[in-house]
């Protein structure tokens, strides 16, 4: 199965970080949203799309991309992403990006998320939050997450 990895990672590379877990786990490419060359994605058979929260929604480099990409009709992707807090039905931040990969046509078949190092805006007063994230835990999760995706696409 030739997958791929698209993300945006910017503060503290937590995103990076769990990109880099789950593209080793599915021997994926792995590429920023900057660095894409060919907006033509009709050679993978899953892709997942990846960035930090940022004021409740995936980065904007990673939702303007999804409108220019070719190839995602019936496209099997996955949805993962970093972030200071959960993701609730009150905080539903995969919502935006959710909606652009539907409206193109793409099958969303799963979404994760975790915790990510924040010390963005007043959070620097205080040292930050969620330290040391994300950590083993995570990234086990983030292997586990891949694990199922490929067991249920077998």
């Amino acid at each position: 199965m030739k997958s791929l990895i698209i993300y945006q990672s910017i503060h503290h590379n937590n995103t990076e970080k769990i990109a880099q877990i789950m593209a080793k786990e599915l021997n994926a490419d792995l590429v920023k949203t900057n660095q894409i060359k060919d907006l033509d994605v009709s050679g993978y058979d899953l892709i997942g799309f990846g960035s930090g929260i940022y004021f409740g929604k995936h980065h904007i480099s990673l939702l303007n991309l999804i409108k220019d990409l070719r190839g995602l009709n019936n496209k099997k992707v996955f949805i993962f992403s970093t972030s200071g807090l959960n993701k609730s039905k009150f905080n539903d931040f995969d919502k935006s990006i959710e909606d652009g990969l539907e409206k193109r046509s793409a099958l969303v078949l799963e979404s994760f998320n975790t915790r990510g190092f924040s010390d963005h805006s007043f959070l620097k007063v205080f040292g930050g939050m969620n330290k040391n994230r994300p950590n083993e835990k995570d990234f086990e999760k983030a292997k586990e997450f891949i694990r199922n995706i490929i067991n249920n696409l077998s």
